[in-house]
């Protein structure tokens, strides 16, 4: 039975032009990557267990392999880019107190109901 899942927009373009390249359907593409994820986790030479004890801070990830720490890498870089319920709640005070809430293109601080640079 086919299930719909929602993915990003930025992993749906990966998708769409890795499938455009190989001749593959969307669906196509995303079972191809599933079934090559899968047997790197299942493979001897890759242990998904190492990457998340990493990710967590109880395995120094100078102690992955290389395949082990460019998947490391790749998550860490995601998840750090996410913000956390502490950051959301830290910024939503700064928004209320009037301060500065983010940065646009330029790089400038932008205040709470403004789209002005500070």
């Amino acid at each position: 039975m086919a299930q719909s899942v929602k993915l990003s927009d930025e992993i749906m373009a990966l998708v769409r032009r890795e499938a455009e390249l190989q001749s593959r359907s969307v669906a196509g593409q995303i079972a191809h990557w599933i079934r090559i994820g899968r047997a790197i986790e299942r493979s001897g030479a890759f242990d998904h267990g190492r990457i998340l004890a990493a990710l967590e801070g109880r395995l120094d990830p100078a102690q992955l392999t290389e395949e082990e720490e460019a998947v490391w890498l790749d998550e860490f870089t995601r998840k750090m880019a996410e913000p956390g319920p502490d950051e959301r709640a830290f910024f939503a005070r700064r928004q209320q107190l009037g301060r500065g809430v983010g940065l646009d293109a330029g790089g400038n601080i932008i205040r709470a109901g403004t789209d002005e640079a500070a």
